[in-house]
């Protein structure tokens, strides 16, 4: 901090930028981060929507002036911080810090335009060398036309950075133009190294005073020991509430019988006939069990599976040698071929080796998919561990969330990240504190919590006829400006399909378009609603009378058939723990408190969040997740909520007019 610039300057500055208000809650906010990084400790941050939470951490971050990672969970908010927040911040803070601080964005690799694979080809699985996919590719086709527009894109872009190629491109378009990390030459190697897209972004992160990434690069960043980010004093985790499922996601293993043929045909005209063959009987064997699979949790790995693995595992390690070891000068451009060879036999290898070293740490599970037929998948029980170990050493950690108090406190998430509960002392225990800053929003006032307590409660299949008799009731009263938040895609298709027969409003389906173009529409519109799963609780942000109705199907426990959660249910419960508190009634209320969040995104948004699930009314946990939620008036009077949103609905309709 500057002698001269108090924060309460600085951030009076930043705010002013931006066009927006102090709010106390963001002052707290800030004062909080700051003296957490003066003190080089912990801290956890909730910070309701509306508080100017970028700002709060953005600004001690700058006037700390040393090194901050800022890892965020979507690209929304990377763009925002990148594109909006910062260079506003720094405009404005640069006369009073007396420096003009700089900042960049750095994401994984495969993000990143790879010049070597435009100009000189992807390798190809048949035949050795490599091949031209802009020949290959019909000009009129879709891929065709993305490959030469990326082409086109590739002479103007100064960054690479696949998020500013507008409109996109198919996954399959870019995986043309792009490598991971493992198929990467090397800048040193590759005859484009001194142009590369990856290595300036990361030239750039170097020089910066604030990095802006990822959770998944933050993961591989902790996981792989390999330093991916550069080193940093404070790191912020801003979207907090999904750090543990993105790290889980960069720690899964996964085999799949496709993924293993593609390795061996990578790798078979580079190594000598009976290694390459050895690894062909162990990859047929493989997809031989994988077709009688059956989706669920392996508690012990069948033999002739462990038989398959090893195999794989060793077949693997024999080519990996060989690849090393052979050079062959007919392979056109051979460093290339090797290296993607090399990469994907290696993934088969650690995948193999681990499920085969069978640590008591892992789950292991087979998934079964209706276009890509079976897995085998490997995730940790728990992250908590990794966290612990990995995030808190040697620098400031602030990690902050409009969801971080699950059931009124701190504890659930902190355990969650390897933190004992808030005030435990111990030798190798991070030390931290927790902060509610509160909301600007007066939850009370603006929405009300309505539970549909009359319905039936739901069950694992079948219909809910009286659940959409009540959601077609809710909609016509708010005149459309509906959310519908289904805990399954099935529940929310049967929903659309039902209600677009029975109501004459607009009722757009998630997958039917992609999500930023549902998503606009739907604030486009009044009349219009918006159905969908998972992303849209907690990827929608439409202040506004355009959103005055959010309703949730049920509520959003785990399935009781997955792998993972009910792994984590089962130790908890092994160790002496509520396993249904601790994992299923943590994940449903961390996902109903985001849902429920949908609803008042600015001061003068009015609603009703409904429950068809009477279970959030009647059962013991619900009291639990209603505190996890936003403080909204509560009801369990249909027809006050029906009169609500009438009334809610004819005010918005007077103001249009």
């Amino acid at each position: 901090m500057t002698a001269s610039s108090s924060l309460a300057d600085l951030l009076h500055a930043a705010v002013t930028a931006v066009g927006g208000s102090e709010r106390p809650g963001q002052v707290t906010m800030a004062e909080a981060i700051a003296e957490a990084i003066d003190d080089n400790a912990h801290l956890l941050v909730q910070a309701g929507t509306g508080t100017g939470k970028s700002l709060g951490y953005l600004v001690p971050a700058l006037a700390h002036g040393e090194r901050v990672v800022v890892a965020t969970a979507t690209l929304a908010l990377q763009r925002q911080l990148v594109e909006r927040d910062l260079p506003r911040t720094v405009d404005a803070l640069h006369p009073l810090l007396r420096r003009r601080p700089q900042f960049a964005m750095l994401k994984g690799r495969s993000n990143y335009l790879c010049l070597h694979r435009l100009h000189e080809g992807v390798p190809q699985e048949e035949e050795e060398g490599l091949f031209d996919p802009f020949e290959a590719a019909a000009p009129s086709s879709k891929l065709g036309k993305d490959l030469l527009r990326l082409r086109d894109w590739s002479d103007e872009t100064e960054t690479g950075d696949r998020d500013d190629l507008t409109p996109g491109v198919s996954d399959r378009a870019w995986s043309q133009v792009s490598v991971t990390s493992r198929e990467c030459l090397g800048a040193s190697k590759c005859a484009y190294g001194a142009e590369c897209f990856a290595e300036a972004a990361r030239e750039r992160a170097k020089l910066a005073d604030v990095v802006v990434t990822n959770h998944a690069l933050l993961a591989i960043d902790a996981i792989e020991g390999a330093p991916v980010l550069p080193s940093h004093e404070v790191l912020i985790v801003d979207e907090a509430h999904e750090l543990v499922s993105r790290v889980t996601g960069v720690a899964t293993g996964e085999l799949t019988p496709g993924q293993v043929n593609r390795a061996v045909r990578r790798a078979a005209k580079l190594v000598d006939e009976k290694a390459a063959d050895a690894l062909q009987t162990a990859a047929e064997s493989f997809e031989r069990l994988m077709e009688l699979a059956l989706p669920g949790r392996l508690e012990e790995i069948p033999e002739d599976l462990g038989y398959a693995l090893m195999a794989l595992r060793d077949a693997s390690r024999t080519v990996i040698s060989a690849i090393g070891d052979t050079r062959d000068r007919s392979v056109q451009d051979e460093d290339a071929v090797r290296k993607q060879a090399l990469a994907a036999v290696e993934s088969i290898h650690g995948v193999a080796e681990r499920i085969v070293e069978g640590s008591e740490y892992d789950v292991v599970w087979y998934e079964r998919h209706d276009r890509f037929g079976a897995s085998l998948r490997v995730a940790p029980l728990s992250v908590s561990g990794l966290l612990r170990e990995k995030l808190f050493n040697e620098r400031s950690v602030v990690l902050t969330s409009a969801t971080l108090k699950i059931g009124g406190d701190f504890n659930g998430v902190g355990a969650s990240l390897g933190l004992a509960p808030e005030g435990i002392e111990g030798d190798d225990l991070p030390q931290w504190k927790g902060v509610d800053v509160g909301s600007p929003f007066d939850y009370p006032k603006q929405g009300i919590l309505y539970v549909a307590k009359h319905l039936s409660q739901p069950g694992r299949e079948g219909s809910r006829s009286d659940m959409l008799d009540e959601l077609t009731e809710l909609m016509e009263a708010a005149g459309g400006r509906t959310l519908g938040l289904f805990s399954s895609m099935r529940a929310a298709q049967a929903a659309a399909e039902e209600l677009r027969g029975r109501l004459d409003l607009p009722i757009l389906l998630q997958g039917e378009e992609t999500l930023g173009e549902l998503i606009r529409t739907f604030a486009a519109d009044a009349r219009t609603c918006l159905f969908g799963t998972l992303s849209l609780w907690q990827g929608v942000d439409v202040p506004g009378v355009n959103c005055q109705l959010v309703v949730m199907d049920r509520v959003p426990f785990p399935r009781p058939d997955d792998p993972l959660m009910s792994a984590r249910q089962k130790a908890v419960e092994e160790a002496g723990g509520n396993g249904f508190m601790a994992v299923a009634a943590t994940h449903a209320a961390l996902l109903m408190a985001q849902g429920a969040g949908r609803l008042v995104r600015a001061s003068g948004d009015r609603g009703v969040v409904a429950v068809l699930d009477p279970r959030l009314a009647t059962a013991r946990y619900g009291s639990f997740l209603r505190a996890t939620m936003p403080d909204f008036w509560y009801t369990t009077d249909r027809n006050q909520a029906r009169r609500s949103l009438a009334a809610i609905d004819a005010a918005a309709k007077a103001a249009e007019k």
